[in-house]
């Protein structure tokens, strides 16, 4: 595992030149596991072109960050931007990445005002979170565990459900299976919404009972830092003509996105497969989100799939296919899969069925 991340460090520090950067201070604390492995909650890095790199935390993590990483590590008592300060000072670099999305205004101006008069502080955009929209062969096996994980932690929730359940206690259900699998946590909070509740794509679930019809179920999982992530609509009591008619539509959407993810594709075309399905059947108007998104160490990553995005996918991406569609006063549908991108097309990792289920 240390030969892994100190291969990434060094790949990460090989594209500091075409950002023109000599050093980046990485705060963003998925960027800082991605490159040492560390998983404390107060950590900075600065990387080097070479790759070298030193790995900032404080005195609660001395222990810890000595058995996850074979980085050099300074324990800095007080404020870490100041010894980050310190560290560009003894390394002598000019131009100093920081990442803009993850840095407060406050710290950048404190680590401003810190710098050596040399030292020219330039924001940065994703040179990292660039580097993990490609997952090697154990990070991808990581997330096909996190997403059978969550597959269990749904089949057992379900066999708790009862008519008068409230959407919140099904939602806890899922939650609780999820740790006794093994899950670290939720990758986000659950969505359980029943009836006309499921029209909201992020609905929260609420202390009522879930209603006859309609029950959408979205869940994730973290597993030894990575994550799953799947939707799956139901129906509680005997689905009506209409709602059959609605389920095919997506689940024909969502196969069709499934089948156009492929290295070299572009991420609108993948979008554009599912809407161009849900327009046949007079339902495009009401798919209102993209149809998908990056996942790994975090739950949405790079590259966002939806109608104007030109990303070309490659081998190794992970991400989610989950078109969708809501109608106020009647509910909602949507299905969802992780995927891996292969050379040919993708693997689907996400092992629950999508057969229209009736409980």
């Amino acid at each position: 595992m240390a030969e892994r991340e100190e291969a990434r460090r060094k790949r990460a520090g090989a594209l500091l030149s075409e950002h023109k950067l000599d050093a980046l201070l990485v705060t963003n604390l998925h960027n800082v596991r991605y490159l040492s492995g560390f998983t404390g909650s107060n950590a900075q890095i600065l990387l080097l072109r070479d790759g070298s790199a030193r790995l900032l935390t404080d005195p609660r993590y001395d222990a810890q960050s000595r058995q996850e990483t074979n980085c050099p590590i300074e324990i800095v008592k007080g404020p870490l931007f100041k010894a980050a300060a310190k560290a560009i000072g003894r390394v002598k670099v000019r131009r100093v990445g920081f990442e803009a999305a993850s840095t407060p205004w406050a710290t950048w101006k404190a680590l401003d005002n810190a710098l050596p008069a040399r030292a020219d502080l330039r924001a940065s955009d994703g040179l990292v979170e660039g580097l993990r929209q490609i997952k090697d062969a154990t990070e991808i096996e990581l997330i096909r565990s996190s997403c059978a994980l969550n597959s269990q932690a749904l089949e057992k929730a379900l066999m708790c459900f009862r008519p008068s359940m409230l959407e919140t206690e099904l939602a806890a259900e899922i939650d609780y299976a999820s740790r006794r699998a093994g899950a670290s946590g939720p990758a986000f909070d659950t969505i359980v919404a029943s009836g006309a509740h499921a029209a909201l794509p992020h609905a929260q679930p609420r202390a009522k009972a879930i209603q006859k019809g309609i029950l959408l179920i979205d869940m994730g999982a973290f597993r030894s830092g990575y994550a799953s992530d799947m939707t799956r609509t139901v129906h509680s009591g005997p689905a009506g003509v209409r709602f059959r008619r609605m389920y095919r539509a997506v689940l024909e959407a969502q196969l069709a996105a499934v089948d156009a993810v492929r290295d070299g594709a572009t991420t609108k075309s993948v979008d554009r497969a599912a809407r161009r399905v849900l327009h046949a059947y007079d339902l495009d108007e009401h798919f209102t989100h993209s149809t998908g998104h990056g996942l790994g160490l975090e739950i949405h990553e790079r590259p966002r799939i939806g109608k104007t995005d030109k990303t070309r996918l490659a081998a190794g991406m992970a991400i989610t296919i989950e078109p969708g569609i809501y109608l106020e006063g009647w509910g909602g549908i949507r299905i969802e899969d992780t995927v891996v991108v292969t050379r040919n097309g993708c693997e689907i990792l996400t092992p629950t069925s999508k057969e229209l289920r009736e409980f």
